[in-house]
């Protein structure tokens, strides 16, 4: 791979300034060994910087920023943040409220009057933690037909989320991510401050703290120096490039290296944009109305690793992939930006951050607890196993499960997706592959007057926080092709101002709109489907005639869609 002149001296130098331990080659070495699938001249990758006591102790690019010019990653190289970006949103909105300019409680509508009036106010703070209730506007864009590779702008997605009539629930009483929260705060600044969000973080965040190679993108034509080309795996082997021209800002579109993300991560420490308090702000956790205290702040995740207490984001678009990892008490962090769709930075530096501080974590317990939960699901009799089998459903999400028993092992499916149930005691059982082991339990508990249990979902973050999910037993429904041709037609949302025409095709039920997966719906309940997270559910009128249909899929629910003539 080449390098620049520049960086190699760059990185001479840096290596020179550094403590003997963080020089020693088995370190370094060990650090390497985390991105050797990346370390390629074929292949995109990333770039690592890792971050000590005011200096940088490493600082790396792992295969390529552009495969077509053959650009190697380095840490000067920019990438898109994806998510991560919306720490420098949240930035800028307690830069506003320090000055008097807004307030964390004032209503959104006061700055954003052609949003619906759902009958309770929604509050600035109510973005900042994912508690606000907004449909997501990627989600309702994607829905639309619109792709990633298409070009929209602030206009559209103003005008998709003023058609809205309902949100997901009530403001403050669920934390659920929504990007529409995080992009509305943009266009508040804008009207709060005069100035555009890119401007505004140029001039009050980017430049005051020397992050000279950082912005916020908002032309799809702009020329961008050293930035990576993001990418995905193409069927059959290689690579395809995966770019987008949205240009909306606030939720996303930061590019940056990490020799900028430098900067940014000593501001916590030293503080030169801001003071003390407004950082503390930053940090603190939202709070939902029945007094549960969330892990997320203003766009950093305060929890904890092995241990450890950690502030972090990760982020993901296109291409792109990103995790800025820091460890406060220890005062190391670890920034890594990707441009490889699969990869999975999150993960990486994790791995970096155990080579630094493996010493001080507590140590994991043995994945899945697996000696011992696979001698209790082997004693559990077969006939036990397939008295779970069946379909589950969440009311709430509209999301089904399916248990059944392959191979002697229970497993549940969802989507294309299954996992693993391992016993831990009667009737409770832990999915293997979570990480950390353990943190995803299925209880499976009894039914008054049902033959059926009802299965519990609980998720437990290493802070402690819990998230729980009840789905209820519902019997499989198998709609014969009669059935299934009651469903054909075109059907459209005043919502998404869109049409959806639906075939009845060789006993099968499909959609055919731009954008959507041109694979079969697979039925669930009694006139509900499923297709890759989306889960249809059909209405009828007083004589049976099909109406139209409540679509939910994930951070967005009860769009409704009506039957045309």
């Amino acid at each position: 791979m080449r390098r620049s002149v520049f960086s190699v001296l760059a990185l001479a130098c840096l290596s020179a300034a550094l403590p003997a331990a963080s020089d020693a080659p088995d370190t370094k070495a060990r650090v390497d060994a985390v991105f050797k699938d990346f370390d390629r001249s074929d292949s995109p990758g990333c770039a690592l910087g890792v971050y000590r006591e005011g200096k940088i102790l490493y600082a790396r690019g792992y295969g390529m920023a552009n495969l077509e010019l053959g650009v190697a990653n380095s840490p000067q190289t920019a990438f898109d943040l994806g998510s991560t970006s919306k720490q420098f949103t949240a930035m800028s909105i307690h830069l506003l409220v320090r000055e008097g300019k807004l307030s964390l409680d004032d209503d959104i509508r006061k700055w954003l009057p052609e949003l619906p009036d759902y009958g309770k106010a929604i509050k600035v703070r109510n973005l900042l933690h994912h508690t606000s209730g907004l449909r997501d506007y990627l989600e309702l864009m994607g829905l639309q037909g619109v792709k990633d590779e298409d070009l929209t702008t602030e206009e559209d997605a103003l005008a998709i989320l003023s058609r809205q009539k309902s949100l997901n629930f009530p403001p403050g009483t669920e934390h659920l991510y929504s990007n529409s929260g995080y992009f509305l705060l943009s266009v508040i600044v804008k009207r709060a401050s005069g100035m555009s969000l890119r401007d505004f973080a140029a001039e009050r965040i980017f430049g005051p703290l020397g992050m000279r190679h950082t912005q916020f993108n908002d032309s799809h034509t702009r020329i961008i120096p050293n930035r990576a080309t993001g990418y995905r795996r193409a069927e059959g082997g290689g690579f395809g490039i995966d770019m987008s021209d949205f240009e909306q800002t606030g939720d996303g579109s930061v590019l940056t290296s990490v020799e900028d993300l430098f900067h940014w991560d000593q501001n916590f420490y030293e503080p030169r944009v801001g003071d003390r308090q407004l950082l503390d702000a930053m940090l603190t956790p939202g709070v939902l109305e029945n007094g549960r205290k969330l892990e997320y702040a203003s766009a950093l995740v305060v929890s904890s690793y092995r241990g450890l207490p950690t502030v972090s984001h990760g982020g993901a678009w296109v291409g792109y992939r990103a995790q800025l990892l820091r460890f406060p008490e220890q005062k190391l962090s670890v920034a890594c930006l990707c441009n490889l769709a699969d990869s999975n930075p999150s993960g990486l530096a994790r791995q970096v951050a155990e080579v630094y501080l493996e010493s001080l974590m507590k140590k994991e317990a043995p994945p899945s607890a697996s000696k011992t939960a696979g001698s209790v699901r082997l004693a559990e009799p077969l006939e036990k196993l397939e008295r779970l089998s069946g379909q589950y459903r969440n009311a709430s999400s509209g999301e089904t499960v399916r248990v059944g028993v392959k191979e002697g092992k229970l497993i549940a499916e969802t989507g294309d997706t299954h996992y693993v149930l391992t016993a831990v005691s009667p009737n409770r059982y832990v999915v293997e592959g979570y990480h950390p082991p353990r943190s995803r339990e299925v209880t499976f508990e009894a039914v008054s007057g049902s033959a059926r249990p009802r299965m519990r979902i609980v998720t437990r973050q290493e802070n402690g926080e819990e998230e729980r999910e009840l789905f209820e037993p519902v019997e499989t429904w198998t709609p014969t092709a009669a059935q299934l041709n009651d469903f054909a037609g075109t059907y459209t949302s005043e919502e998404l101002e869109t049409a959806w025409r639906l075939t009845a095709e060789d006993g099968k039920l499909l959609i055919r709109h731009r954008g959507l997966p041109a694979k079969p719906l697979t039925p669930t309940i009694t006139d509900g489907f499923t297709l890759e997270g989306m889960n249809i559910t059909f209405t009828r009128d007083a004589s049976k005639k099909v109406t139209g249909f409540r679509l939910d899929e994930g951070r967005v629910r009860g769009i409704a869609f009506v039957r045309q003539s």
